[in-house]
């Protein structure tokens, strides 16, 4: 069941996500499958729009014109911690965002640094999240192995790790 966001879930994503240096945006092709392509994150905050800067003539922004629904996605395998973030993408012709997003770091990908009109801002308002965090200890995992093994049954999800989806 999906709750609400609040402004607790979105500081739970926000802590999830803060330190990523990529996410894998997803979009839908012309066919109706999928590609992906890793994104550098630029989020200084999270309220319910993720940021992203992108070549204007990328075939990324192509299938966005022609399907907007997208997912984003954020992991940190070492601390099983997962973010799946799913939306509508959009352009933004927005001067003083790009300026907001930019660093010098950027133009590794835009030489011709923020005024080059091949920049385009991409944003992405998020409409359902689901997360991963807190897995078991090895004792707890352990533990489920073993009752698994002996009942044939799965243990539920939350003994496991904690899961929650929200709706925004």
């Amino acid at each position: 069941m999906d709750d609400r966001a609040t402004r607790a879930d979105h500081l739970k994503i926000w802590e999830l996500i803060k330190r990523s240096h990529s996410a894998l945006l997803v979009t839908v092709r012309p066919d109706g499958t999928f590609d992906s392509r890793p994104m550098g994150c630029l989020q200084t905050s999270f309220g319910s729009t993720l940021w992203f800067l992108t070549f204007r003539h990328s075939l990324k922004l192509a299938e966005i014109r022609n399907n907007p629904n997208v997912l984003v996605s954020y992991s940190k395998p070492s601390d099983f911690e997962y973010v799946s973030l799913s939306g509508k993408a959009r352009i933004v012709e927005d001067a003083q965002k790009l300026s907001e997003l930019w660093s010098e770091g950027l133009r590794v990908w835009f030489p011709n640094g923020p005024g080059d009109p091949e920049i385009a801002v991409l944003a992405v308002e998020v409409e359902q999240a689901r997360y991963w965090t807190d897995a078991a200890s090895m004792t707890t995992y352990a533990w489920a192995y073993l009752k698994a093994r002996l009942t044939g049954e799965s243990p539920p999800t939350d003994e496991i790790v904690t899961e929650k989806s929200l709706s925004f």
